[in-house]
């Protein structure tokens, strides 16, 4: 059975000793949109650096597209999974939002129509076609957001991975970017604070905290459990 992400026992310490992850072990599947939530600390910026190879695990496996993410398959797992970190200023360093979106298919040896033709699909798919020229550091944050993500999705991932993409765009970008989530095709799993876009775009919710799962469930289960958040520090 394909599954586009598996985690298997994942744990993972951190040099001074501290464990990040504690036996983490999810699946999910071609197409499933899922969110990832917890409190500060709880593990899932650490989990999500795990599925793009960034982290490497101290004990366990992860396979994102039936490829184990190891030493020797980074260059497979980077095109299949596309990160998304939460300051978009961490993945915007061109002069132009063009060569900004330009750079992935251009280091992945691309011919330039080919290239052209990536950034313009990538620019239409958030709703930017017409920034091409624009000096990417001058744009809003809500504008940053769907740049840093067509950076991404002109490297054409099957999995969208991101953290906390809606934090610091105001209501009416809020709403955008939701509708952008909904839309697009990626198998995607988001970690988030945000309980409300959590309702919004994902069937499947994850808990986390102190390093594990604590739970998985249908979104309106979970969220509907108020013991189960209040014991883990979230609310609605």
């Amino acid at each position: 059975m394909h599954h586009t992400i598996e985690v298997h026992n994942l744990s993972y310490r951190y040099p001074d000793g501290h464990a990040a992850l504690d036996g983490v072990t999810l699946r999910i599947e071609p197409g499933e949109k899922v969110g990832l939530v917890g409190p500060n600390g709880a593990g899932k910026s650490t989990l999500i650096l795990h599925l793009n190879g960034i982290f490497r695990c101290t004990s366990g496996s992860v396979h994102v597209c039936d490829v184990e993410v190891c030493e020797q398959t980074l260059g497979k797992v980077r095109a299949a999974v596309g990160l998304v970190f939460q300051d978009p200023d961490d993945q915007l360093f061109s002069p132009t939002v063009f060569e900004d979106v330009a750079f992935g298919p251009m280091h992945m040896g691309m011919r330039e129509a080919e290239v052209r033709r990536r950034v313009a699909a990538a620019l239409e798919a958030v709703n930017m076609a017409d920034y091409q020229q624009r000096v990417s550091h001058h744009l809003s944050t809500g504008e940053k957001k769907r740049i840093a993500i067509a950076t991404v999705l002109s490297m054409d991932p099957e999995i969208l991975v991101m953290d906390e993409p809606s934090a610091g765009l105001d209501p009416r970008a809020r709403r955008g970017f939701i509708k952008l989530l909904r839309d697009l095709p990626q198998t995607m799993l988001v970690a988030t604070h945000d309980i409300r876009l959590v309702q919004e775009v994902f069937t499947r919710v994850l808990v986390m905290d102190h390093g594990r799962i604590v739970a998985d469930g249908a979104t309106d289960a979970i969220l509907g459990d108020a013991a189960l958040l209040a014991r883990h520090g979230l609310e609605l």
